[in-house]
């Protein structure tokens, strides 16, 4: 075995050392209570794994020499974050540029491969790769905004080499099948799965939702190392399409990421198992062994055929192997002593792994149809350009248009104003001008028309403001509406004649003198206190009653009166909460105020002191340094001490930028707490208005057994939701969490209205009830 590793790494080593990038590898180890820390090793480097063989093998044979295996990086206890980061960043990342991507998870059963790719789906800081991921590509589809996406997404399981669509459950509550799928080679030399569905999504928990759906429909057993095993392959494929808004080319890229959770390799003899889990390992073993003789054709460069076709997993994963993307392995081991064999074979083939060869390449396409009309367009306009050039057409004349060819340049300006008509042929110089005089005349027209409904809605505002109260009375037929006994003379619109239109009346030195007497009187007699900018949307006009004018008992009370006692009565409740919720916001705001000064003082006193040690360095090159005995200069006690504080002021500053971003994350949730809670108070304040004033009686005696408003959730959704009140409470630090857990109850919910008529009590029970934390918000 030794011998073969040397020949192979020779291999590798020139492979590596000729153009093209290879596969980048890493080694996830599986944190243990019994880690087998006198056997496996990581290296200060944390790209090196040193691996020590167990004393006395099979047949005697000493095998307890060292192995070193050299990796691009080696993570144990790190955090799923952390492994996103170095892991799968880059590679979701470059799919937006164009670039294909493969994450493909390896190892034994029970290492960790489907936590590393799908995570705890309970549990939102555990989430995997294939949900981060999901998560970034939407947050760069919002970020590029000179762009155009569309995003789709396929789940493939690879079960005893049969071919598994994941997702046609989703398709008239079908059960996941295997169908009729074949693997195709397309054009680029890529490859597709012919009759997988492809299931177009607009946001991350449309996506999140496939996710769940797909995962639930997995085919796991129990095993010796693990109780939920994956008995299957699963390729879940991102394909992203952009193109670009501000340019008309044609062209446009197109890239796909692949994320591969693998089976678990298994040694039959340790395991021990039996009856269909046996056959599972068997064909897992054997799939398994397909791709580590297509990776050691990939890595030998003397090799002329690569064996693809030999199994369902190495011909859908073609491209991803040696071809067009950007390949990352995570290899999966297992730290017990128990299990070196294993962590041995699993090391081995990432080390083999690695030598693979790939050449990314961006994905261009160029769309035909586009081209075609781009193409045909540029034809017409260098024919037209030619003709122009042309004395034999005589088509540039100076001759006086006719009638007939003046009004059909009219129309053909009409059409081009209205959108029928594209573009106005160019045919003469004369021509071009008519088309300018009939631009011209349109503008003037509409500026007319204009003009004369500006002056008859002004007219009619006068009239209307030189009416007098009596007047209104004594020709209520064509008044605005019936008389008011308070406000500014014009009396109450009628219902179905409010908010029509609004009036923009002519500024005069009379009227405006009229409006300021009438603002003078309202100050000084009016009682009710002025609305807030969020309540002033509550009321149309804001009258102010005199002491000579009562209201009368027909009149409704002024909207301002009747929204304070809302709020004394009625909205009580809903008033305390937006109460409670603005101290909250200006609680955090004066907090934020108070870290951004911190910061900034902080930084003036970064910048002095760097300003301070700059010129002690000066000053000491300028005298000459002492060096100590290691090489280091010698710097001076008050040098020294300015080094201390500055790296304080840095710790100091990085701590407080941290709880300032955390405070300008909970302003925005406060904020917007306060703004629901604000529309729910005037949309009830506006309900309650309506019927208590304004109202027929015929609709009130409908109303009698209780009102019946928009929004309110019916009795049978209530007691759901009651039924739904499990106090498990997941952490959601961020606002995304809300897209995750809402995917993952409504799969929750569809899956038990799909098993409700087999067994309703057991679907109650298993289903996995939970709810975001508590928020002080009216919902």
């Amino acid at each position: 075995m030794n011998y073969l590793d040397n020949i192979f790494r020779a291999v590798c080593t020139g492979i590596m050392s000729s153009h093209g990038s290879t596969v980048k590898v890493y080694i996830r180890i599986r944190p243990t209570a019994s880690f087998a820390h006198e056997l496996i090793e990581c290296l200060p480097d944390q790209q090196t794994l040193r691996v020590r063989s167990r004393k006395g093998s099979k047949k005697g044979k000493r095998n307890n020499h060292v192995r070193l295996f050299q990796l691009n990086g080696v993570l144990y206890n790190v955090s799923q974050e952390d492994l996103y980061d170095r892991v799968a960043r880059s590679v979701v990342l470059g799919a937006f540029k164009g670039y294909n991507g493969t994450i493909m998870c390896f190892g034994q059963t029970g290492a960790g491969k489907t936590y590393t790719m799908t995570g705890a789906a309970e549990t939102y800081k555990q989430r995997g790769i294939i949900p981060r991921a999901i998560q970034e590509v939407f947050q760069e589809v919002e970020q590029r905004a000179d762009y155009t996406f569309s995003v789709h997404l396929s789940f493939l399981e690879i079960y005893n080499e049969t071919m598994v669509d994941l997702l046609s459950s989703l398709k008239q509550g079908k059960a996941p099948g295997s169908g009729l799928f074949t693997v195709v080679e397309e054009p680029g030399g890529g490859v597709s799965v012919k009759g997988l569905s492809v299931h177009l999504v607009h946001n991350e928990e449309e996506a999140l939702n496939l996710l769940f759906e797909g995962e639930m429909n997995r085919i796991i057993g129990e095993h010796a190392l693990n109780k939920h095993s994956s008995r299957s392959h699963c390729i879940f494929t991102i394909h992203i399409e952009s193109r670009s808004r501000t340019l008309s080319e044609a062209k446009y890229i197109t890239s796909k990421l692949n994320l591969v959770d693998l089976a678990g390799s298994e040694r039959l003899s340790k395991t021990g198992s039996e009856g269909q889990v046996q056959m599972e390992a068997m064909y897992i073993n054997k799939s398994l062994s397909f791709l580590e003789q297509v990776i050691l054709a990939l890595a030998d460069s003397r090799r002329e055929h690569v064996p693809f076709r030999q199994s369902k997993l190495t011909h859908a994963l073609k491209d991803s192997l040696g071809g067009n993307c950007n390949t990352v392995l995570v290899a999966n081991i297992y730290g017990d002593a128990s299990q070196i064999e294993e962590t041995l074979s699993t090391l081995r083939f990432a080390t083999r792994m690695k030598c693979v060869q790939t050449k990314p390449s961006i994905n261009e396409h160029i769309d035909p149809v586009i081209q075609v009309k781009r193409l045909e367009k540029e034809i017409q306009f260098l024919k037209e350009e030619l003709s122009s050039y042309n004395p034999l057409t005589n088509r540039l004349t100076n001759e006086i248009l006719s009638e007939t060819q003046v009004e059909e340049v009219r129309t053909q300006v009409q059409r081009y104003l209205s959108g029928s008509l594209d573009e106005i042929p160019i045919v003469s110089s004369t021509q071009i001008q008519e088309v300018f005089s009939q631009f011209k005349k349109v503008m003037l027209e509409q500026q007319k028309k204009l003009q004369e409904q500006l002056c008859q809605r002004n007219t009619r505002v006068e009239k209307a403001m030189n009416t007098t109260p009596s007047t209104v009375s004594e020709k209520s037929e064509g008044a605005v509406g019936e008389v008011e006994s308070y406000g500014y003379g014009l009396g109450l619109a009628k219902s179905s004649q409010r908010h029509q239109q609004a009036v923009s009346p002519k500024s005069s030195k009379a009227r405006n003198d009229k409006q300021i007497n009438r603002k003078e009187v309202a100050a000084e007699n009016s009682n009710v206190q002025p609305l807030t900018m969020s309540e002033s949307d509550l009321t149309t006009h804001k009258p102010q009653p005199l002491e000579e004018q009562q209201p009368t008992t027909d009149s409704p009370p002024p909207k301002a009166e009747a929204f304070e006692d809302f709020k004394a009565e009625q909205g009580s409740e809903i008033n305390r909460i937006l109460k409670e919720n603005k101290a909250v916001l200006s609680e955090r705001t004066s907090q934020l105020r108070a870290l951004t000064n911190v910061i900034n003082v902080t930084k003036r006193e970064i910048d002095h002191i760097t300003s301070d040690l700059r010129q002690f360095r000066e000053q000491r090159q300028g005298q000459g340094e002492f060096m100590s005995a290691d090489g280091e200069p010698v710097l001076e006690v008050e040098e020294l001490s300015l080094v201390m504080k500055l790296k304080e002021l840095k710790n100091r500053y990085r701590q407080t930028y941290e709880e300032l971003r955390t405070t300008e994350t909970e302003i925005r949730y406060c904020a917007h707490l306060v703004n629901q809670c604000r529309m729910r108070l005037l949309t009830e304040f506006e309900n309650w208005y309506n019927e208590s004033f304004l109202l027929p009686g015929e609709v009130l005696s409908v109303l009698e057994n209780g009102p019946v408003r928009p929004g309110h959730i019916p009795v049978d959704k209530a007691l759901t939701l009651m039924e739904d009140d499990d106090p498990q409470e997941p952490h959601a630090d961020t606002s995304s969490a809300v897209s995750y857990y809402n995917a993952y109850n409504r799969t929750l919910q569809r899956r038990g209205s799909r098993q409700v008529s087999q067994s309703p009590d057991s679907v109650r029970g298993s289903r996995s009830k939970m709810k975001l934390p508590p928020i002080l918000s009216v919902i």
